[in-house]
């Protein structure tokens, strides 16, 4: 616990140094009349660098670009491998993990020790490794790295401790699961074929072995070959030779008859009775020729699965097969039961799918029950039990992706009844037609943590869909789903340059402000766009309001008197009317003459809304002179004061949405006045466009600041500014079009990069580079107004140095790190509210920070958080009670509400992307300052409450987490976390009250992560059980009848034929056995009790064992060189003993 004191004189900072010529803070609002005595501020802070730890917590989504899919029919769980070397492990819902190969080699194969709670994948660097699940956290207890061979195949037959692994040459070699090493016993490929075949078979595609003879194995080969090799006796028991390409090898469960599909489109089904030929060739989708001749060739069947029931006809699953001349057809997966064949198309290519049966045991009748399907982008279960086979309902979030996610906000500790609302709403727009039975991926256990609280995220996608997901504990459920679309008229394709803008993502969400206690959503889209939402639980025809605002450059030409006129008030007649100029987008207007259209237009009729959240206003910023509007790139909306603002590189909009009017609408240029800080280069005199910024009649119809627009830059860009989302996309489906032109494409002169701050925060600079030098030499320059307001913040403040009570004002930074202070004066009465005009002038306060500005905060001078203020929701669409009118409840949060003497001022905080500040107001004295980071800068910060405390969250683009404290800026925490690969983890990271935080790992994917300690120790309470002792399911009796006559499977010892003492031990230059990390320290995270014992003693057997065999080794090393010295010796003395003294 540490105390600071400091004397508000204006003299004294925790870090007095003047960067790039500029006052640390500034203020030209003028001398004030009565500044406020100074006196020391005793802020107590609490938190120290042991309350923070960063950890991953918990992944939700589909898994980016799956590879291999596994099953374990006892324990119930699932498995999927990824290209980037990533497994998901599922069980029933709250049950999830993932873990990450250390190389990234891509998976290429999951199997189960089925009951055992372990996991081995077989990975593209050609190592085996082997997982424990008896943990919370999975981890690696041996790998085997093939040296000269890469492995094609594996299989691990129930029970068996030994696996056998097919290789790209043809060979099969044996690894022992407990000790992880090679046995001696090699299937050589030239042993398994016939010394007279003069082709080498291929790679190992199929091994399985008999179910009637676990002694006898069977090898596929992709040439066509499969051999069954008797490992008793090592030799071929039968070899058989097909034309076409094998895929995939499925046993009948009595292991008299096998089916393999063919590259041919071809099913093959072999009796061991007589292997000269297939004695069945179906072409499930070909084509039958008339004249008898064979069926034509079709798409090569990737996999078959034959499975047989008890009551009814075997089931013959298959991918592919489809017929070539079916051009565009979807992939589909085959059910073929008894006489009939039913064809599943899927949305998705299929990349792996898996037969569900009711048991493990080969030999036995397999009961399939449901078929697991894994797509490219999805994952679905098929019930086969029932006729229609419909899809089990999937309880996991595999949909995120549904649309490209292009935005991301999560919001910690919500208000409790706003989880079972949305829901409720949600529930009612469900889909219908799955199937009744419980999801069968039921494994694990799992149980609501301690640390539990309403927690939401909210995603924005391509598409204009929001959707709001419940997040509460470590579990991800979608409550309710929102299309911002269905706001605008459709675009029309082929109409001119504005079709081209709008042909494809135009509603695009690009940013997300949400309250929850008022319920007030808005929503920015690409299209330069803002929706506001009011939500209500009553259904609603109401029509949209839209306001149309001029905020764009202007062309340099001259204005003639005429023009101007006629454009005096152009946005007064286009703020309520829904009758669009003859330029709008609906006609086929030249470029040069598009003038004061929006890029999409609004409904202009009234629109049934359902209950959730309904359209209520939207703000629409304009074409001017054939310039398409710059994306919008700050916003927040205040529902005590009833108003939004929304800032572009151009300027900055203050909307009044309780009156639906603009109150205004300026250039950053204009907000500066002659406060300015910065000299300007001299540019040409222009003539200025004079524009309204009111409602109905202009400034007499109430509005409160009116400004007349300055001249604005020349250099207008000439691309459309819809490019900020590129990287959400492949590079094959990149459709948002181009962003801000480059600065330097702006002027001659070498502007300082820091300019490139004022693109959007999607701009070209933040999607290439991360390794610009950011100089903040802007003391001499020609900003031009390409000065971009990055953040927006209403709040309680000062809005002068005079001022003695706080009162309603609205924050704006820019991206040249200048602070803006405008004041609002706002009727405080109800009826008031709703009639008078609110008014919006600039303060003249400026503050200045190095880099672009990022975030606010305010602190009291007690050093606790400032809420904003906000109005308690109330439904806007409830009917009337006489008895009881309904009223606004503001819930105001005053700086001066926790101090005895009202007026004492506030802390204000300030992070840009290089540095951090705290000023006093309304003295707007400079308390401290804090360097963030001179080689990097800040991508997200957030001002955050943890521990009953407040600090400054900052993420930077070099990976680097970092916790300041407040009001010190004294670091808590700095670690390099998160390599940032690409732009998706610098758009989606945010982070969120109470130690949470998230991004976007893949566009599938959303990582969260904790950076309090206390979550991360509670993490290990709220993860689920991956293993849960099950009693193995007995093996059926057959009886004695079937199993005279050979019905019952033969079993056989492997450790005498693959153990050392009969193969021998393999070639050590062959495979190279690395011991994991999952030794014993993996054990400590393991359950506790008998269990966990019992794991960590066989784990201390393992080490001990593979100890006692390296010495054992070293021994018999030992023991050979003893014997050849003794050899030696002998020799030695048999050729000497003869001789006499003087031979020597």
């Amino acid at each position: 616990m540490k105390k600071f004191r400091k004397v508000l004189d204006g003299l004294t900072t925790s870090s007095p140094v003047n960067i790039g010529g500029a006052p640390l803070c500034s203020s030209t609002a003028g001398t004030p009349t009565a500044a406020p005595t100074p006196r020391e501020i005793e802020v107590v802070e609490t938190l120290v660098s042991e309350n923070f730890q960063i950890c991953k917590t918990v992944r939700h989504g589909f898994p980016h670009q799956p590879t291999a899919l596994a099953f374990d029919p006892v324990q119930k769980i699932l498995a999927i491998g990824s290209r980037t070397g990533g497994v998901r492990i599922l069980g029933r819902p709250g049950v999830d993990c993932y873990c990450q190969h250390d190389s990234g080699a891509a998976v290429l194969q999951l199997q189960f020790l089925i009951n055992e709670g372990a996991l081995v994948t077989a990975c593209a660097d050609d190592t085996l490794h082997l997982w424990n699940l008896r943990q919370k956290r999975p981890a690696i207890l041996h790998s085997l790295k093939f040296n000269r061979e890469c492995i094609t195949f594996c299989h691990l037959p129930f029970q068996s401790k030994w696996l056998y692994v097919g290789t790209e040459r043809g060979n099969t070699h044996i690894v022992n699961i407990e000790s992880f090493v090679l046995s001696g016993y090699v299937i050589m490929w030239n042993k398994a074929i016939e010394l007279s075949t003069k082709t080498h078979p291929g790679p190992v595609v199929h091994l399985s072995d008999s179910p009637r003879d676990e002694g006898k194995l069977l090898i596929g080969f992709e040439s066509g070959t499969v051999v069954q090799w008797d490992l008793r006796a090592k030799k071929a028991d039968f070899r058989i030779y097909y034309d076409e390409a094998i895929h995939s090898v499925s046993w009948h469960h009595e292991g008299k008859q096998f089916m393999c599909s063919h590259s041919d489109g071809s099913l093959t089904t072999w009796s061991l009775r007589n292997t000269a030929k297939p004695f069945q060739v179906t072409f499930p989708h070909g084509k039958t020729q008339r004249d008898g001749r064979k069926p034509e060739s079709c798409k090569p069947i990737l996999k078959v699965d034959y499975k047989t029931t008890r009551n009814s006809e075997p089931f013959i699953i298959f991918s592919g097969g489809l017929s070539y001349d079916k051009a565009n057809r979807r992939p589909t997966l085959t059910i073929m039961h008894g006489k009939s064949i039913t064809a599943l198309e899927m949305d998705h290519p299929i990349v792996e799918f898996l037969t569900l049966c009711e048991t493990p045991y080969a030999n036995e009748v397999q009961e399939p029950y449901a078929v697991a399907v894994l797509l490219e982008k999805d994952f679905i279960v098929v019930d086969l039990t029932q006729s229609n086979y419909p899809i089990f309902e999937n309880p996991y979030p595999m949909d995120i992706h549904e649309s490209p996610v292009t935005c991301t906000a999560y919001f910690a500790d919500c208000p409790p009844e706003i989880i079972p609302v949305l829901y409720s709403i949600g529930a009612k727009h469900k889909k219908q037609g799955y199937s009744h039975k419980e999801w069968p991926v039921s494994g694990g256990t799992w149980t609501l943590g301690a640390q539990t609280y309403p927690e939401i995220i909210i995603t924005g996608h391509a598409d204009g869909s929001i959707k709001f997901w419940d997040a509460s504990a470590i579990t991800l459920q979608m409550l309710y789903k929102l299309k911002t679309s269905k706001v605008f008229e459709k675009p029309k394709v082929g109409d001119g340059r504005v079709a081209e803008l709008v042909e494809e993502d135009p509603f695009a969400v690009q940013m997300v402000s949400w309250c929850p206690q008022s319920r007030l959503l808005c929503v920015v889209g690409i299209s330069a766009h803002v929706i506001l939402y009011r939500f209500s639980r009553h259904d609603a025809t109401t029509e949209i309001t839209a306001l149309e605002v001029r905020l764009q450059c202007d062309v340099e030409e001259p204005i003639s008197p005429s023009e101007t006129d006629a454009n005096t008030g152009l946005l007064d007649a286009s703020l309520h009317s829904p009758q669009h100029p003859p330029g709008s987008p609906g006609s086929a207007t030249p470029d040069s003459v598009r003038d004061s259209i929006p890029c999409l237009r609004v409904k202009n009729r009234p629109i049934r809304m359902p209950p959730g959240y309904q359209a209520d206003l939207v703000v629409q910023l304009l074409w001017v002179d054939g310039e398409p509007p710059q994306q919008i790139t700050s916003l927040d909306i205040n529902s005590a004061y009833s108003l939004l603002a929304l800032g572009n590189c151009n300027g900055l909009v203050v909307v009044d949405y309780l009156q639906k009017n603009v109150l205004l609408c300026m250039s950053t240029l204009e907000l500066y006045g002659s406060n300015d800080p910065y000299q300007r280069l001299t540019r040409s005199p222009r003539k200025s466009r004079q524009f309204a910024a009111g409602s109905g009649s202009g400034a007499s119809a109430g509005v409160g600041y009116c400004p007349t627009s300055t001249p604005l830059s020349t250099h207008c860009t000439d691309n459309i500014c819809m490019r900020g989302l590129s990287n959400f996309y492949s590079d094959s489906k990149k459709r948002i079009r181009t962003s801000y032109q480059s600065l330097t494409e702006l002027t001659d002169n070498q502007v300082s990069l820091e300019l490139d701050r004022s693109r959007s925060p999607t701009s070209e600079s933040r999607e290439n580079s991360f390794s610009r030098s950011r100089s903040s030499s802007v003391s001499s320059i020609d900003r031009e107004t390409k000065e971009a307001v990055t953040v927006l913040r209403f709040m309680e403040s000062y809005a002068h140095k005079v001022d003695a009570v706080p009162s309603a004002c609205l924050w704006v930074g820019t991206s040249l790190g200048v602070v803006l202070v405008i004041a609002l004066s706002i009727p405080t009465d109800e009826e008031e509210r709703l009639e008078e005009p609110v008014t919006v002038m600039p303060s003249g306060t400026v503050l200045t920070i190095k880099g672009s500005v990022l975030t606010f905060g305010s602190l009291d001078c007690n050093g606790s958080l400032v809420s904003i203020p906000y109005e308690v929701w109330r439904d806007p669409h409830a009917p009337e009670d006489p008895d009881c009118p309904r009223r606004r409840k503001l819930v105001n949060f005053s700086p001066s509400t926790s101090q005895d003497t009202p007026g004492e001022g506030h802390l204000a905080v300030v992070c840009s992307e290089k540095q951090a500040k705290v000023f006093f107001m309304p003295a707007q004295t400079c308390l401290y300052v804090h360097h963030i980071t001179e080689t990097s800068f800040v991508l997200r910060a957030d001002v955050v409450s943890v521990y009953n405390s407040v600090c400054l969250a900052c993420f930077c683009a070099n990976g680097h987490v970092m916790m300041l404290s407040l009001p010190s800026l004294r670091p808590l925490l700095d670690v390099n976390f998160l390599p940032l690969t690409d732009m998706r983890i610098a758009r989606t990271f945010c982070f969120a009250e109470g130690g949470q935080a998230l991004y976007l790992s893949s566009p599938t994917e959303i990582q969260r992560i904790a950076y309090s300690q206390d979550m991360c120790d509670s993490l290990q309470e709220m993860l689920g059980e991956l293993f849960t002792p099950v009693e193995t399911p007995e093996a059926q009796n057959k009886g004695f009848l079937k199993g005279f006559f050979g019905g019952n499977a033969q079993t056989f010892d492997r450790e005498e034929l693959f153990g050392e003492a009969a193969a021998g031990k393999a070639s050590r230059s062959l495979a190279q056995h690395i011991p994991g990390q999952g030794g014993l320290e993996g054990m400590k995270a393991a359950a506790g009790g008998v269990v966990g014992d019992l794991a960590r003693a066989r784990m201390a057997a393992e080490e001990r064992g593979q100890r006692l065999g390296e010495l054992e080794e070293r021994t018999a090393l030992m023991m050979s060189s003893a014997e050849m010295f003794s050899k030696h010796a002998h020799e030695l003395m048999l050729k000497c003993k003869d001789k006499k003294w003087y031979q020597f």
